[in-house]
């Protein structure tokens, strides 16, 4: 293996053509902040249109519902529109509303179906919280046991799912699949076409949650025919804290009863007429329930205009670079300190690595001391984030030098080995 210097780095840096992007963010002063998988930057494009939409309320009151620069009333759909080229939709088969739990209880309470004795839900073990509580109160609503209906399929080492053995699961009694596309610890992005593929072949319903795979990995949701998805936008996409998610619908489902009925689920031209018989939008907007968060969206707008201009394929291109530097540096300088790789080291690897050691807790508050912002995942698990168009390749070189000396020298021996309350 070549050895790898701080001058490669920087070279690499200087060739970068989305390294100007760095300076549309705000970078917390003094620091390298390794944790755009869980919170994204604030950019200062986000900052406008938030500013924007706030002067639309200041100036227009009510009438900025239909005039301004972003009208409020259609802002959900185009906000939409402009995010469906991240997941491969179509027009119309997105919409930006609810959060990532909120859009999951309404896609499950529009497509699971049980009938006879097709009536379990199939998921993983290693599947987000959230993502398991929701299914399991969708099987309750239902009258259905969890432990009975939901079918949690085992990871064979604990860190990663295999394709063949989730369609070993789509048994003849599974009546929906719920599957994330990028594992939130270990980061393996799963083959989601071929386990579109394998559901559909089955006649069995499936979605994929993508909150850590959108605005880092490619998706071709309509061409692959996947039923529908859901996710959050304040990760990659740097949406901003408890920024509003979104949703696909594939096409083939226009027209669809949702499962939960809302005003803004109403088609634009009747909405207003304010009768009891909803006659729900013809698309993805019919799985709106409420009112459009209008200041949590306003970020999104600006946030995504440069993904507009780089294109999903060149950030995947860099975070792929980033992370395969970030690796090859793991190797140099952390050999024989008691860390373990916990992500795919091939191209199955999402936008984050995951670092495995006994000490991962006051290791990584060790980090923020010495101005590394990374992300602890319990029991034992560190996440590192470097991100496409924030993180420079000098970013990463310095992460894994901090970490070196920190490990070296022991400074995270004076630190509890204990996760903080929002870890």
């Amino acid at each position: 293996m070549t050895l790898h210097t701080l001058s490669q780095a920087q070279e690499w840096d200087r060739q970068d053509k989305l390294a100007p992007y760095r300076n549309e963010f705000y970078i917390p002063e003094n620091s390298i902040y390794m944790d755009g998988n869980s919170l994204g930057l604030l950019s200062k494009r986000a900052e406008r249109t938030l500013h924007e939409l706030l002067h639309t309320w200041k100036t227009l009151g009510i009438d900025g519902w239909t005039e301004g620069e972003h009208p409020w009333f259609y802002l959900s759909e185009q906000v939409g529109e402009k995010m469906a080229p991240l997941v491969g939709g179509n027009k119309g088969e997105v919409i930006a509303t609810g959060s990532t739990t909120t859009n999951l209880h309404q896609l499950v309470a529009t497509f699971y179906k049980p009938e006879g004795n097709k009536t379990k839900i199939l998921a993983d073990e290693l599947n987000f919280p959230s993502d398991i509580y929701a299914l399991k109160s969708q099987l309750q609503l239902k009258g259905y046991e969890p432990d009975e209906h939901l079918i949690r399929v085992k990871s064979r080492d604990g860190r990663y799912l295999k394709e063949d053995d989730i369609i070993e699961a789509m048994t003849p009694d599974v009546a929906l699949i719920v599957l994330p596309a990028v594992l939130y610890r270990s980061g393996q992005v799963l083959d989601m076409e071929k386990l579109t593929k394998a559901a559909i072949e089955r006649n069995i319903p499936i979605g994929f949650d993508l909150c850590h795979s959108i605005g880092a990995v490619e998706h071709q949701l309509h061409d692959w025919g996947t039923d529908f998805a859901f996710w959050c936008t304040y990760k990659h996409l740097n949406g901003g804290p408890g920024s509003v998610g979104g949703l696909f619908i594939h096409e083939k489902h226009f027209g669809k009863t949702p499962g939960l009925s809302g005003w803004f689920g109403s088609k634009k031209e009747s909405q207003f007429d304010m009768d009891h018989k909803m006659v729900p939008a013809d698309d993805a907007g019919a799985y709106q329930i409420g009112t459009p968060h209008v200041l949590s969206l306003a970020p999104v707008i600006g946030s995504l205009e440069m993904f507009e201009e780089v294109g999903i394929a060149a950030i995947r291109e860099k975070s792929l670079a980033l992370t395969a530097y970030m690796l090859e540096l793991i190797e140099q300088e952390l050999t024989d300190l008691g860390f373990t790789i916990g992500n795919p080291i091939d191209e199955t690897r999402g936008g984050h690595l995951l670092l495995e050691h006994e000490e991962a807790a006051r290791i990584c508050k060790a980090l923020k001391v010495d101005g590394v912002i990374p992300d602890f995942r319990t029991p034992n698990g560190i996440r590192l984030a470097p991100v496409a168009l924030y993180n420079s390749f000098e970013d990463v070189w310095e992460t894994i030098q901090k970490l070196k000396v920190i490990m070296d020298e022991k400074r995270y021996e004076k630190f509890e080995n204990k996760r903080g309350v929002v870890a």
